[in-house]
């Protein structure tokens, strides 16, 4: 059951507990601390099961046509059972409920490492389109793709 979170504790609590659990993605203290803090003043979904927090998204806005998924994580043994397009959906219903033109994303680029290779092939499945990549935005062993999706 996917849940929207207004409360900033309990977002952070939630960033913090998943991102942890996800180290070939997150394994960067300084990361998951940024993260954590800034996930709190994002739109915010969590996706409950069996009373447990298995996975969220944190949509922020980067213009006034425009919202980034931030950041996104679903715990391992919940991975490739829906939750992260279930999540995608409330974030792309939000977005066009509130009138934004596109949606976008940013990871790392296809052929750095095998975790990031499958979020780029679930972003594709989703229907994200390259935008460009950045290949000093974060460093130079973590080029940025960025994903856009125009919502109708």
């Amino acid at each position: 059951m996917i849940k929207y979170i207004t409360d900033k504790q309990l977002k952070k609590e939630i960033c913090s507990n998943i991102l942890r659990k996800l180290p070939e993605w997150f394994s960067l203290e300084e990361g998951i601390l940024q993260y954590t803090e800034e996930c709190k003043d994002y739109s915010f979904w969590v996706y409950v099961e069996n009373d447990e927090y298995v996975g969220f998204a944190a949509l922020k806005e980067t213009s006034s046509s425009t919202v980034e998924i931030a950041v996104m994580g679903v715990v391992s043994e919940y991975q490739n059972k829906g939750i992260g397009s279930k999540l995608f959906k409330s974030c792309y219903s939000f977005a066009k409920e509130n009138g934004y033109e596109f949606i976008q994303v940013k990871t790392v680029k296809k052929g750095k490492y095998k975790s990031y290779d499958l979020t780029n092939s679930f972003y594709i499945k989703l229907g994200f389109k390259e935008l460009e990549c950045i290949d000093n935005l974060w460093d130079k062993n973590n080029p940025c793709q960025i994903y856009v999706m125009s919502i109708r």
